[in-house]
């Protein structure tokens, strides 16, 4: 389908058919590659999963790539931006979902420390504009 008579569908082909499908699978390592270009072209993150040394060049343009931890190769490790230690892709849902508590943590505590520390910031500043001593 991404290549009848051996020829690469057009772009804009490219980037209809990435929009209609959810998932991609079984499919040829220089064939991840156009997906990935297409999903980037369309302004999406993607991300590619993969466990040989052809998985390799797809795995490094991906926004996210995931390499398999038991049974991938060295060189998709090194290419990828996650191993998955256990080749369980419910690993990634379980990540992704920690990721998000602790970015939820992040964002409430620099919410905190803004909101306290703003008093003393406004009272220095009101001080200096006055030319009032601050101590």
């Amino acid at each position: 389908k991404l290549r009848p008579g051996g020829e690469y569908i057009s772009h804009e082909e490219m980037d209809a058919l990435t929009q209609l499908t959810r998932c991609f699978a079984r499919a040829k390592p220089e064939d991840k590659m156009e997906i990935v270009h297409s999903f980037q072209r369309q302004g999406f993150v993607s991300a590619m999963t993969g466990d040989g040394v052809n998985d390799a060049p797809a795995l490094h343009a991906a926004d996210i790539g995931v390499a398999m931890g038991i049974q991938g190769t060295e060189v998709a490790k090194g290419a990828s931006k996650m191993i998955l230690m256990d080749d369980n892709f419910c690993s990634i849902v379980t990540a992704v979902e920690r990721g998000r508590v602790i970015y939820a943590g992040i964002q409430k505590f620099v919410a905190f420390i803004m909101s306290v520390h703003i008093a003393e910031v406004l009272q220095i500043f009101v001080c200096v504009v006055a030319n009032i001593p601050v101590m």
